[in-house]
């Protein structure tokens, strides 16, 4: 739980702390400050609504970045989960590995629209993207792949047949004329029916021998110069070969060239790295060290704030006058046992006298839950208890005020002096003791009466100091 982000509850990046104590993606930190105005922190609200306090106010200037917490997740044991891939590693190089991933869905870069694995990108380039096009280097004319397919396989079909003539069809057996001789092919010009056509066979056998002798003069010309032409042709392409291996030699050693150089550059860089790397840990641990520093010092402030707050709202005459504020919502946290009770600041009997504190249940307790409001007394453990005389022996008037000044309610008692709850206190407070049944819940909310008005009541405790 503690690598969540408080706000998406996605795996941290760039962890950020608050004052609370709660962490933050840097990235979402920015979102909410900059599109709530004095944003709290939603983790505060969710966890108590009545311990938040100023330090539950997000903004960027007052969260620092969590060295450690970030130095855990980069470690973390993570594995990918495209469908596929087996990779397995630690947090810090799976953004790398995302990026290469072969088995990651990726889109064409062509913009033909087709979303492909990156390991099948090269085939679908080569086989199946219509943008794909290749430049003739003759013609200057753009082809696609499929149009440059074609092309190389009709040119080798003609260098095949130029080189390697397909030896001549048998056109007597495969191509009869359903009307004329068999040897129409070779010149001869009768027609006639099936009958016929025998009888002239038989015939005309001579003639025919004439007509295939001229045919095949015909041929052995065409192939004599077909020869002389491939004789020419072959020895200059094996010239236009040698000059290209000859460039591609060339171009191989130039890139060669250009390897050793980079493989010497990525070796300064790779050790420069290494160097900035250790610089930056250093950096991070004294980072780690100021915001540590800084921490407590916000600590130590937020401890003098509550003196301060202390200071002003004490009392030390024995009266006190304790404002609650948002009864409605305190009265129904009491209800619901979310805030079963709340207690007051601390006052004194004198300068260096008793120390105290009121502890009401707005919602009862004991033999008034439920039905009355219960107010009680707590003795708390002082600076000077071992100069006071024990067990604490004053007496004790609550007043719940009537905000129109007419009919206060009044009630008092004096300590029991054998109970615990007086005694010198041992713990930061004693039991506390008073009043269960203070006040009917029906009288507090009762429109008659002017105890809760406009969201607040007024509790005041005397204690009597002769």
């Amino acid at each position: 739980q503690k690598y969540l982000c408080s706000n998406c509850n996605n795996v941290l990046k760039k962890a950020l702390q608050t004052l609370c104590g709660h962490r933050y993606c840097s990235a979402c930190l920015s979102w909410i400050v900059r599109n709530n105005k004095n944003a709290i922190c939603q983790k505060c609200k969710e966890e108590d609504l009545s311990t938040l306090s100023e330090g539950s106010l997000l903004a960027e200037e007052r969260a620092f970045g969590d060295a450690a917490i970030n130095k855990e997740i980069s470690e973390l044991k993570v594995h990918c989960v495209t469908l596929g891939c087996s990779w397995s590693g630690i947090m810090k190089n799976f953004e790398e590995h995302q990026s290469l991933c072969e088995y990651a869905l990726i889109p064409c870069h062509t913009g033909c629209g087709h979303v492909v694995m990156r390991k099948k990108l090269a085939d679908h380039l080569e086989n199946g993207c219509v943008n794909n096009v290749t430049m003739c280097q003759k013609c200057k004319r753009s082809l696609s792949s499929s149009e440059y397919q074609n092309i190389m396989r009709s040119v080798r079909w003609t260098l095949n047949f130029f080189f390697f003539p397909p030896p001549q069809q048998n056109h007597f057996t495969s191509l009869i004329n359903k009307d004329g001789c068999r040897f129409s092919e070779v010149g001869c010009s009768f027609r006639g029916s099936k009958e016929k056509i025998k009888e002239h066979e038989k015939t005309a056998v001579g003639a025919h021998m004439l007509l295939l002798l001229q045919h095949i003069k015909q041929l052995k010309a065409s192939l004599c110069t077909a020869a002389r032409a491939a004789n020419g042709f072959i020895p200059q392409s094996e010239r236009n070969l040698e000059n290209k291996l000859h460039v591609f030699e060339n171009i191989v050693a130039v890139l060669n060239k250009e390897v050793e150089t980079s493989n010497l550059e990525i070796t300064a860089f790779r050790r420069q790295s290494e160097l900035d790397q250790n610089i930056i840990r250093g950096l991070e641990l004294k980072i780690a060290e100021l915001h540590r520093c800084l921490t407590q010092k916000d600590a130590g402030l937020s401890s003098l704030h509550k003196s301060l707050l202390f200071s002003e709202q004490a009392s030390y005459d024995g009266v006190f006058l304790w404002k609650i504020t948002d009864v409605g919502r305190k009265l129904q946290d009491s209800v619901t046992g979310r805030t079963v009770s709340l207690y007051s600041p601390a006052f004194y009997t004198a300068k260096y006298g008793y120390k105290v504190c009121l502890r009401v249940y707005l919602n009862g307790d004991g033999t008034g839950k439920g039905t009355h409001m219960s107010l009680f007394f707590v003795v708390m453990k002082g600076d000077y208890d071992a100069l006071l005389p024990w067990p604490f022996r004053h007496k004790v008037t609550f007043m719940l005020l009537d905000q129109n000044n007419r009919e206060h309610i009044i009630d008092a008692f004096r300590p029991d002096l054998t109970s615990a709850s007086f005694q010198r206190p041992v713990n930061d407070m004693n039991v506390a003791s008073g009043c269960p049944m203070f006040l009917p819940l029906s009288k507090l909310q009762s429109p008659k009466y002017a105890y809760v008005k406009e969201d607040t009541l007024f509790l005041k405790c005397i204690i009597e100091t002769n």
